[in-house]
């Protein structure tokens, strides 16, 4: 099995994510991670959608996601051709005793310190799921008390797949408007 980013163009208006994941469950198919935001273009938001499954069922799926009405544009993120990060918000409990240690391991992986009390701290990591997985395995013996993760987004490198949409909504490549 491999897993597979869909990054997915679609109408920003109601009921698009319901008929995604939808779309997903029907057909009994696991998300691994999924992500939704507006794109600079308010009529537009874009979904990102980690899966997992062999080459016949990844397929499937990206030709059932472009059946979707809603669906203006979708592509594969390919490793090496694009930037994914994730962000991740970790509650640790701690005490004078190890207080010093957790934020020397933060300050390794860049992570931010962004509450802190008596017992606990916030941390806050945005990177690479590898980074991620990396620093929760930095913290083992501290006791996790809260984990929140975005899911995973990202952009492919570069212009040449790049969609642009004039005022019409008429799509137009942005690699025909360079010339």
């Amino acid at each position: 099995m491999q897993k597979v980013v869909f990054s997915i163009l679609v109408d920003n208006t109601s009921g698009v994510l319901s008929r995604i994941a939808g779309l997903f469950s029907r057909r009994g198919y696991n998300i691994d991670s999924l992500t939704v935001g507006v794109t600079a273009d308010p009529r537009y938001s874009r979904v990102t959608v980690v899966a997992r499954g062999d080459n016949i069922i990844l397929e499937q799926i990206e030709k059932q996601l472009n059946k979707l009405e809603d669906v203006v544009d979708i592509k594969r993120l390919e490793p090496g051709n694009c930037v994914t990060r994730e962000l991740i918000l970790i509650k640790v409990l701690c005490n004078e005793s190890n207080r010093q240690n957790i934020i020397s391991i933060a300050n390794i992986f860049r992570a931010k310190i962004v509450d802190v009390s008596i017992e606990s701290l916030i941390i806050e990591l945005v990177g690479s799921q590898n980074k991620l997985e990396a620093f929760l395995r930095m913290l083992k013996g501290v006791e996790i008390l809260e984990l929140a993760r975005t899911g995973l987004t990202g952009l492919s490198r570069g212009t040449f797949d790049v969609k642009m949409y004039g005022e019409d909504g008429e799509l137009m490549d942005y690699d025909f408007m360079q010339d």
